[in-house]
């Protein structure tokens, strides 16, 4: 079973066992990451027929007096200490008439206790954990939706609150899934990631000693895998253009918990102006979500032939039964109407957006500098394109950042040649935002072989590649997770870059693994693990992250750390101990002065 049919599961019984009317109350502090878990699997309609007639977040409930006695309240939140205080004061003043309470992770006896004292007039029918505290995009890939997503970059010496508010969001989201999953995994983690190293600790932590009986499943043959690794291992996937169709459309519109927000473009209907894009309940875009741009427009064009035949044989009605038969299907009509419209506006919004940027052409170049050697070459493409007043100045930034990452040992000078020039053309850039993204993910800071230049089997293969030649110029790139998985599979992951966390050892290959990124997933990465999955029977990977990344989204959080990095500096009590290791992270790095 995967991702979307558990958790699918978990609403279904939340909500069929409960006869009558119902009120769904959902997290208001997360609510973007609750109504996601419940969006991407359940669409309104299946809500009403499971006579859901209400959503409302905790805050409307509170703030509402009105009786709703006809109602039963169906709660599903997060077991934060926050939604245990509002649901107290919920129940001191019921408004409904049963209150059925159900918990998305591990409920703590002390709130158990608490929720039990305020619940004088016994309306509280039930109460359970239901282990659905992540959003399930797609069969293999969740995300956390987590709002601090940058603070994956701050080392541990460096340590506000919200370092430890993301740790425990991400220990919370993977107990989740392995809960959902039931399995308690072996933990291995990115020896070179401070954050990594902490979410696999505290984890651990949870699985074997806080909550070990919750985790004590029955062992399986093969056991599971947990592997925690930093985005900063792989820079590369997320500043790159996308050329299938599920990436591209996150990469130039965005994508939110499945839904894509339409009302900023011109030409786009009413009804169109935000659409849901759903493996679940759209079986064209299932099929299509990893096909790429060409293939895409092929199909998509097929699609509009078939519905042309329709609409035409449901004008030619002559006689009732033709009538009686139209009216019959007209639901499923609407429906292929609605989403023949919706595939061709994103098609076609797509389409003015390639050709405005000149994607083909910028792309090109991305892919070059990711997947092959030759730094003349490369220096002259970039250039090239920087003096091109057709490209934007996030396609600029973004072509000198994988240049930088690429050649930074190679060619320092004609490296400092690509920042002056960057800094001449585009007005917003801020100086030394390229040499921070080095600091942060250069080199010396990774741990796999992102280029496939260290290790002899994967030069070997790259060789073999370049000799055979690219189905695809625009989708040759591979992401690190591949080499990653590749590893895990054929037992070539090493101990010394991704230890294990206590005791536990892995024996044989294991049967289930969640590769875990702090920082962030990608939809090209998430392809890639579908793809794996589909090709190679007897192991299921599952990949999540705190948030999923576009090359924009990836940008900001760089830019936004790099701009605001003052705010996290605490100077301790004992001298500059912090202001040293932030000395030593901008140190090369002009616009900051650490004094």
């Amino acid at each position: 079973m995967v991702l979307i049919p558990l958790v699918r599961d978990y609403i279904d019984r939340m909500l069929h066992d409960i006869s009558g009317m119902k009120v769904l109350v959902l997290d208001p502090q997360t609510i973007r990451a609750q109504v996601g878990m419940v969006s991407v699997v359940y669409s309104q309609s299946d809500l009403l027929r499971k006579e859901v007639f209400l959503v409302e977040t905790m805050d409307n409930a509170s703030s509402s007096r009105e009786s709703m006695a006809h109602l039963k309240a169906v709660y599903f939140l997060r077991p934060s200490a926050d939604n245990v205080q509002k649901l107290r004061r919920h129940l001191a003043m019921p408004r409904f008439a049963e209150y059925h309470l159900f918990f998305s992770n591990i409920l703590k006896i002390p709130q158990i206790q608490i929720l039990a004292d305020c619940d004088e007039q016994e309306v509280v029918q039930q109460v359970q954990e239901f282990y659905a505290d992540f959003c399930a995009i797609d069969p293999y890939h969740f995300t956390l939706n987590i709002q601090n997503n940058h603070m994956y970059m701050l080392p541990t010496v460096v340590d506000p609150p919200g370092m430890q508010s993301f740790c425990d969001r991400a220990v919370d989201g993977i107990a989740s899934v392995f809960l959902a999953l039931k399995r308690r995994p072996v933990i291995r983690f990115q020896r070179t990631s401070d954050v990594a190293k902490r979410i696999a600790q505290e984890t651990a932590r949870l699985m074997y000693e806080q909550e070990s009986g919750l985790f004590d499943f029955r062992r399986t043959e093969n056991s599971s895998l947990l592997l925690v690794i930093d985005r900063r291992d792989d820079p590369v996937t997320p500043l790159l253009n996308q050329w299938t169709y599920q990436a591209m459309v996150h990469e130039l519109i965005g994508i939110e918990n499945n839904k894509v927000d339409l009302r900023g473009f011109a030409n786009v209907s009413k009804d169109q102006q935000e659409v849901v894009l759903s493996s679940v309940q759209d079986d064209f875009f299932r099929a299509n979500m990893f096909e790429n741009f060409g293939d895409l427009g092929m199909n998509i064009k097929r699609m509009v032939d078939d519905f042309q035949h329709l609409s035409k044989s449901s004008l030619n009605l002559q006689s009732i039964g033709d009538m009686a038969k139209f009216v019959s299907n007209y639901p499923e009509y609407r429906k292929t109407h609605g989403n023949v419209t919706k595939h061709v506006a994103l098609v076609s919004e797509m389409s003015r957006i390639v050709e405005e940027r000149k994607l083909m052409l910028v792309s090109q170049t991305e892919q070059e500098l990711a997947c092959t050697s030759g730094q003349a070459a490369a220096f002259e493409a970039v250039t090239s394109l920087l003096n091109n007043e057709s490209v934007s100045d996030i396609d600029r930034l973004r072509l000198v950042m994988l240049y930088a990452l690429r050649y930074e040992k190679e060619s320092p000078v004609q490296l400092m040649q690509l920042f002056n020039k960057l800094a001449s053309c585009s007005a917003k850039y801020k100086s030394g935002l390229v040499q921070f993204l080095l600091k942060q993910a250069g080199v010396d800071k990774r741990t796999g072989d992102l280029y496939g230049n260290r290790d002899l089997l994967n030069i070997a293969r790259n060789m073999a590649r370049g000799l055979k030649g690219v189905e695809n110029v625009y989708t040759q790139h591979q992401p690190l997770v591949f080499q990653t998985m590749e590893g895990i599979v054929k037992g070539r992951l090493r101990d010394a870059d991704y230890p294990l966390i206590g005791n536990h050892f892995q024996q044989g290959r294991p049967q289930d693994v969640v590769i875990f990124i702090a920082g962030g997933t990608t939809y090209e990465e998430a392809r890639s693990v579908a793809l794996y999955n589909a090709t190679n029977p007897g192991v299921r990977f599952f990949l999540g992250g705190s948030v999923v990344l576009n090359s924009k989204r990836y940008q900001l959080g760089t830019n936004h750390f790099f701009c605001n990095s003052y705010d996290y500096l605490e100077v301790d009590a004992q001298g500059f101990g912090k202001l040293a290791v932030f000395a030593k992270i901008f140190s090369n790095v002009d616009v900051l002065q650490i004094s």
